[in-house]
């Protein structure tokens, strides 16, 4: 199935009451998108794309294509309708600096391009990130962006960390109409990315 007429933005919401890394994706009105929960304890991430909190339906599965890894990429694959999406692949050691990611299709070829907006959000996030007590706050001031481009070098897309307390809250707006599939193709893979990089601090 395609995630289709969503009402951005789209907001994306971890929960604080679980140990695993859960979190909901609701449009503007409030309105349930998708649940999202990782698998705790594995070495290979595995996240499974609920309808809801009930966890009735299962709709998506990204699982990484191997172990813990820099370079490590992830399969986006559609539970309901069998088949395989695409994948979201992370840009290695680049990475580390500003995060960079690609979205490949299901033919292995590039699609978009999901890239960190300020490397000094990221570093002061870090260091202060550090600091005792004054590290519990820094989801209040320093909040990276995230901006996904096609390969005709458009945004298309952008994600935000929105202040919040152990920055638990993050936001998705789209700035240009794309299709179905390509739409399904950016969520699944910016949701991976949101559990990859909050992982990071």
């Amino acid at each position: 199935m395609v995630l289709k007429n969503l009402n951005y933005p789209l907001d994306f919401k971890f929960k604080i009451s679980t140990l695993a890394s859960d979190f909901n994706i609701t449009d503007k009105n409030g309105s349930y998108v998708a649940y999202v929960r990782q698998k705790m304890f594995k070495l290979k991430e595995d996240v499974i794309v609920f309808n809801d909190e009930s966890k009735s339906k299962e709709l998506f599965r990204i699982k990484a294509n191997q172990w813990i890894d820099f370079n490590a990429s992830y399969s986006l694959n559609d539970l309901v309708d069998n088949k395989n999406y695409g994948r979201l692949a992370r840009k290695g050691m680049r990475s580390i600096w500003k995060a960079s990611y690609d979205i490949l299709d299901s033919n292995d070829q590039p699609k978009f391009k999901i890239q960190e907006d300020s490397a000094w959000v990221r570093f002061w996030d870090g260091f202060v990130g550090e600091i005792p007590l004054i590290g519990m706050f820094t989801g209040y001031f320093l909040n990276p962006s995230y901006t996904v481009t096609g390969t005709d070098g458009k945004a298309y897309f952008k994600m935000k960390k929105m202040p919040s307390f152990f920055g638990r809250r993050f936001q998705l707006d789209r700035m240009i109409d794309i299709n179905d599939e390509d739409e399904s193709l950016v969520v699944l893979s910016l949701l991976m990315m949101v559990l990859l990089e909050r992982a990071r601090g």
